[in-house]
């Protein structure tokens, strides 16, 4: 699998889905620094929450062969800019997480949406509760 760091707002599910990839139990903590596994990186909220640590997120990104911006589909507003992804060279995926707890489709829709805005070249939708989208998105980080 390739290599893929996880950008995303705190809250979002990049720490429990590194866990999920990777067979580990899951285990709710707040990331308080750059958490490295086997095949990827789980950033802090905070790098994306505040822009003047962008520069983090560039630099964590050298290593890795994939990016992967992550939406909870839970809250309303975006963090990501329109275009972020254009400050990486490589692919960028989006990750729509917490789809079990969507009120409707439309909370999806517009987290896709947001993530397409910031970047996205494609979009996958994961509950990691329910176990649905992983194998899909596995098998494409496998592919590409």
């Amino acid at each position: 699998m390739n290599k893929t760091l996880f950008i995303g707002k705190t809250g979002s599910g990049k720490t429990t889905l590194c866990q999920r990839l990777h067979g580990e139990q899951i285990e709710y903590q707040k990331t308080q620094a750059v958490d490295y596994y086997e095949n990827a990186v789980d950033t802090p909220g905070e790098f994306l929450e505040n822009p003047v640590f962008y520069k983090a997120l560039i630099v964590s990104a050298q290593d890795v062969d994939v990016i992967v911006l992550v939406q909870d589909c839970t809250q309303e507003e975006s963090l990501y800019p329109p275009l972020f992804g254009s400050m990486f060279t490589k692919p960028i995926l989006g990750i729509v997480t917490k789809t079990d707890l969507a009120q409707d489709l439309d909370q999806i829709n517009q987290a896709k949406e947001q993530l397409e805005e910031a970047g996205a070249e494609k979009v996958f939708e994961i509950s990691t509760v329910k176990d649905e989208g992983i194998e899909e998105f596995t098998d494409f980080l496998e592919r590409i």
